[in-house]
């Protein structure tokens, strides 16, 4: 089995365009067309069922999905046995609160025990403030958070995150979006994607709002929340207990996904390759698992 195939597959079933797909791998639209058919092919069956517009799995497709993640994932890791290991260097590598403290833990744990010659220097921030950095020649590599409309070249998607409104359960019966009282919000600083949301969302449905807290870190803007100081924007699979997710049909603005990405300085530089090799193949791997 080709692996490239494989990894084909994945960016296919992630990005569902043949052209977006062919940016992402580097190759033709009709290269990545060829590939998905002789993927087929080998396994004689369809993996997609494809219309003009969309690009959607089969049920054979979905099956295929997790054999694909662990055939590369222990590809992946032969080739760090035998060949990373020699590899040397110190990455700066950027990433926001968040993100670094649900996802990335254990696999940068992981990183450096497979690669004990490259050295991590890890520093969180707002994304608005890790891409200036980035631009200033701060870091090598950031993780950073963008609407789906936005064109940042050469950034790599690691997923699509889902937002929703979150407030405390004591605030329930006394805010709403569709009361006479402006709605409450607890924000992080300005720049920040998820401040950026919040009013643009509020402010198109002509719904009044005030800030009534701010925090650059997600712990801050849970901990305000859940004091009843107000409602905010998280990812959904970050809300912790004792928040409540609300419902758009409830009168709350309808909030679209951002996308996580992955952005590379040099990845002509084989540490950081690595390094976003690894967090792109493990990221897709856990999603799935």
């Amino acid at each position: 089995m080709d692996t490239t195939l494989l990894k084909t597959f994945l960016v296919l079933n992630e990005t569902k365009s043949f052209s977006r797909t062919a940016e992402r791998v580097g190759r033709s639209q009709s290269a990545v067309s060829m590939q998905i058919q002789k993927l087929e092919e080998i396994l004689r069956c369809e993996l997609f069922e494809r219309t003009k517009r969309t690009v959607t799995l089969t049920t054979n497709g979905e099956r295929l999905i997790l054999h694909a993640r662990k055939i590369l994932s222990l590809t992946q890791t032969m080739l760090n046995e035998f060949l990373e290991p020699q590899i040397s260097g110190t990455i700066r590598f950027g990433a926001p609160e968040d993100f670094t403290t649900f996802h990335l833990p254990a696999i940068l744990s992981e990183f450096t025990q497979t690669h004990p010659g490259i050295t991590l220097n890890v520093q969180c921030n707002l994304t608005r403030s890790l891409m200036k950095s980035f631009s200033e020649d701060k870091f090598d590599l950031i993780v950073i958070k963008k609407d789906d409309k936005e064109n940042i070249p050469n950034s790599r998607i690691l997923l699509n995150e889902k937002l929703v409104w979150v407030i405390s359960k004591s605030l329930l019966n006394s805010v709403s979006p569709t009361g006479d009282q402006a709605l409450p919000l607890v924000l992080s600083p300005s720049p920040c994607v998820y401040r950026e949301r919040a009013i643009q969302s509020l402010t198109q449905a002509e719904i009044r709002w005030i800030e009534t807290f701010t925090s650059p870190s997600v712990a801050g803007i849970v901990a305000a929340v859940r004091a009843g100081l107000g409602c905010a924007i998280l990812p959904q699979e970050m809300v912790p207990s004792g928040l409540k997710i609300m419902n758009p049909s409830l009168g709350w603005p309808k909030l679209e996904d951002a996308q996580i990405c992955l952005l590379a300085k040099d990845l002509d530089n084989p540490a950081v390759k690595s390094l976003s090799g690894y967090i792109e193949e493990k990221i897709s791997i856990n999603r799935k698992l």
